[in-house]
This record gives C-alpha cells, sequence and structure tokens, in this order.
C-alpha cells in the first residue's frame, strides 16, 4: 500500500518550508517514518561542479547514484516530470508518510500555510477548496474555510491530526496503531 501523500501549499513566503521543518520531527516523534518531496518549478543541480557525480553526468550517465554507509543520493534524468504518486511508487515505498512541499495543482490532500502579514487572502476558501483537495490550513488569522483550522505552531496537533486521519491511530495515553 502506498503511503499517504500530504501537499503543504500556500504562497510565497508564507511559511510552508518553516512549517514542514516542524511537522516532521512531530511526525517522527510519534513514530513515523516521514519522506519528503520538494516541487520545484524550474531545473535544478545537485551536483556540483567537478564533483565525481558531475563528472559522471557529464559523461553520458542518465542516472547517477552517491552511496555512502548512511545515505543514498539519485540523479536521474527524465522524460517528463513525474507525479506524486510515481515519485511515492519509486522512491518513498519504505515510508509511512509523504509530506510534499508545493503541488498545488496535485489530485492529492493539501494543507495550506497562510500568513495575513505575507498576503491578504489565502489559495483556498470555501469556494474552491473541496475542487482543491483541501483537507486543513494552517493560519494565523481567521479564514474562509469549511475544514479544521490549527495555528502556525501548531505542529504537533497538525502531526496527531494526521496520525489518527492517515495512519489510523488513537491516542489512549499514548498512541497506538487501530486494529
Amino acid at each position: 500500500m502506498a503511503p499517504p501523500i500530504i501537499c503543504i501549499v500556500g504562497k510565497k513566503k508564507s511559511g510552508k518550508t518553516t512549517f514542514i521543518e516542524k511537522l516532521v520531527p512531530e511526525l517522527k516523534a510519534l513514530g513515523i517514518s516521514v519522506g519528503t518531496i520538494k516541487h520545484d518549478a524550474h531545473s535544478f543541480e545537485m551536483d556540483h561542479e567537478g564533483k565525481d557525480s558531475w563528472r559522471h553526468r557529464q559523461a553520458g550517465a542518465d542516472t547517477v547514484v552517491v552511496s555512502s554507509p548512511d545515505k543514498v543520493a539519485m540523479i536521474k534524468n527524465v522524460t517528463h516530470e513525474m507525479s506524486l504518486p510515481e515519485l511515492a511508487e519509486c522512491m518513498f515505498a519504505d515510508r509511512q508518510m509523504i509530506i510534499a512541499e508545493g503541488f498545488f495543482r496535485s489530485d492529492q490532500p493539501k494543507i495550506e500555510i497562510h500568513r495575513l502579514d505575507a498576503h491578504h487572502e489565502p489559495l483556498c476558501s470555501s469556494q474552491n477548496e473541496s475542487d482543491k483537495g483541501l483537507i486543513a490550513m494552517v493560519t494565523d488569522t481567521n479564514t474562509d474555510t469549511t475544514m479544521p483550522v490549527f495555528g502556525l505552531g501548531d505542529a504537533k496537533d497538525v502531526a496527531a491530526w494526521l496520525a489518527r486521519r492517515y495512519r489510523g491511530w488513537v491516542q489512549d495515553g499514548m498512541w497506538s496503531r487501530k486494529d
């Protein structure tokens, strides 16, 4: 079974990365194995000129893997941008939850981050939240939504909510998986 994919979305400078930095440790504290995906609308380079992996790619390798005792990195040329489900199947089969930053146009569930001092209006409202797949809002202001609303500092509560919703966990003194 593929792990659930939760997209953290919001306008530029809304605090998406900052919230993910708080959410991932809270999910891990609940014992959930987490993978993250960051959407980049532009081409990017992880290799640095002169490094061996860069030299392998310059020589024409379509896939380059760098392996060490504690991590593996892969750079692979693709013919099209992979969808979130394709990425999940290919890269995250060993994880229990995937947190994706961006991917607003995907059909995956979304939590929007909205800060009033960054933007007057969020991306989603009660008029489009169902079409956009919004499942919750994290904000510092009142918003027009019918979905659960959390504060910007509520990463622990969001993690618990995600554990209940997507991992079937219940809290009874300690977190446990529902059978």
